[in-house]
């Protein structure tokens, strides 16, 4: 298994202990050049998003990601945390379902067509 997959693992392995709900992956290899893969989990309170966040980071940090790190901070309702090949969104599910992060990123995008 390469990096990228064990990391992802070690992620939702993360998640599952600390009792996130409705853990979705998905592969952004053949979508965007921003991360391999996207994590979106929801949270039953803000402090409950707040902990799951700081777990996530703390394991990927552990993993050897040094430059991850929490985006939304000041946000009750969602955070982003940010390990460089792999993004993870944990969300309010209010929030979660207003902003549909995974039907956005679970169409197929296609390919650019070329005008000549």
């Amino acid at each position: 298994m390469d990096k990228i997959s064990d990391l992802k693992t070690i992620v939702i392995n993360t998640l599952d202990i600390n009792k996130a709900e409705d853990i979705v992956t998905i592969d952004l290899k053949d979508k965007s050049s921003m991360a391999d893969y996207m994590i979106i989990a929801s949270g039953t309170s803000s402090r409950h998003i707040q902990s799951l966040s700081e777990q996530v980071l703390e394991k990927l940090k552990d993993s050897g990601v040094k430059n991850s790190k929490i985006e939304g901070k000041e946000s009750n309702e969602w955070k982003l945390v940010d390990g460089i090949d792999l993004i993870v969104h944990i969300f309010h599910p209010e929030k979660r379902k207003f902003y549909e992060l995974e039907k956005i990123w679970s169409e197929l995008i296609p390919k650019e067509k070329v005008s000549i």
